[in-house]
């Protein structure tokens, strides 16, 4: 049963969070009345990613894409939701962006963090080590002060954009989704009381996977050696997936053998590193992300008790519209 609940996940989104396990998804945002929408999503059971998954290495990077192409499906549902519901963008000039303009804005969003990202903390890192290597003789040394200053940058951009309410806010859901999965894994109480005990620190989190990127980046790209500057930029970018699928395998390997101390030890700094993407929820918080939770687990046959939340519920479509009026939240498998 501990290897069952461990394939539940999820992530933060704006005003809320996104649950997911091997074939549903569910997404629950919090509205400004106070009622929580929730988006659910049947995922496809023969999508081509699952041909590939028992593949050790191979499977991180379509697993890593895949989580990525659903990450971006919840911000867009969250984005649909503020749109919809917010009384101060409901009223604000000019005419709302269609379904498909707010889409497309949100991928090329991701598409310039996605560039932006290689050129912050893989290309930025190794301009600043190519400038300091004239004073480093080469080796290992050279590629020890790279990941240093991709490490120092990593750390320095997740506590200023930790400092913004809005941001502040969306590490809180974080949390709220790390304590209710630590309640479900454990096999408390899936409520708010059920999940508040637990730590806002899970060794599967995402933050701790950009820890052993670094990590791992400075033995993957020590083997290269120091070549020319158009081969360092080159192997740094060729490169992000194959140390991305051996990260993968880390946190898996990591979160199986969890309980013994030698891991715990190795991941602690991981876990650190949460530190600065996760606060303490309050109590909707929590309420949201349980709810989000219990959708799946119900949508995936588990007969899981309702959570008394004391705020309505609806079902909502892609785009935020309602879908029917306010049900139970603890509607069991099977009606």
């Amino acid at each position: 049963m501990a290897d069952e609940r461990a394939i539940y996940g999820g992530q933060a989104v704006l005003e809320g969070v996104m649950m997911r396990g091997v074939r549903h998804l569910a997404t629950a945002v919090r509205l400004p009345d106070g009622r929580i929408a929730v988006w659910e999503q049947p995922l496809d059971p023969e999508r081509w990613t699952v041909r590939v998954r028992g593949i050790p290495f191979v499977r991180g990077v379509f697993a890593l894409w895949e989580t990525l192409v659903l990450g971006v499906r919840a911000l867009v549902f969250s984005a649909h939701v503020a749109m919809r519901y917010d009384p101060e963008l409901q009223n604000a000039p000019g005419e709302a962006p269609s379904a498909s303009s707010l889409r497309g804005l949100l991928w090329g969003t991701v598409a310039l963090s996605l560039a932006l990202s290689v050129g912050l903390f893989f290309l930025l890192p190794l301009g600043l080590a190519s400038v300091v290597a004239r004073w480093v003789s080469t080796g290992w040394a050279i590629h020890l002060v790279e990941g240093t200053l991709r490490l120092g940058i990593l750390l320095g951009y997740l506590a200023l954009i930790g400092r913004t309410p809005d941001i502040a806010r969306v590490f809180g859901y974080h949390g709220a989704e790390h304590k209710t999965i630590h309640a479900w894994e454990r096999g408390a109480p899936l409520t708010v009381e059920g999940a508040r005990p637990f730590s806002v620190l899970h060794p599967r989190c995402g933050t701790g996977f950009l820890l052993i990127v670094v990590a791992l980046s400075v033995i993957v790209f020590a083997f290269l050696g120091w070549p020319s500057l158009l081969w360092r930029v080159v192997s740094r970018v060729a490169l992000i997936p194959v140390i991305a699928a051996l990260a993968y395998e880390v946190i898996r390997l990591g979160a199986r053998w969890y309980r013994l101390w030698p891991v715990r030890a190795l991941l602690w700094p991981s876990l650190a590193l949460q530190r600065l993407t996760t606060r303490e929820p309050d109590d909707a918080m929590l309420e949201t992300a349980v709810v989000a939770l219990h959708r799946v687990l119900v949508a995936e046959g588990h007969t899981v008790p309702a959570p008394e939340i004391g705020r309505p519920v609806i079902m909502v479509d892609g785009l935020g519209a309602e879908r029917s009026r306010e049900v139970p939240v603890g509607r069991e498998a099977g009606e």
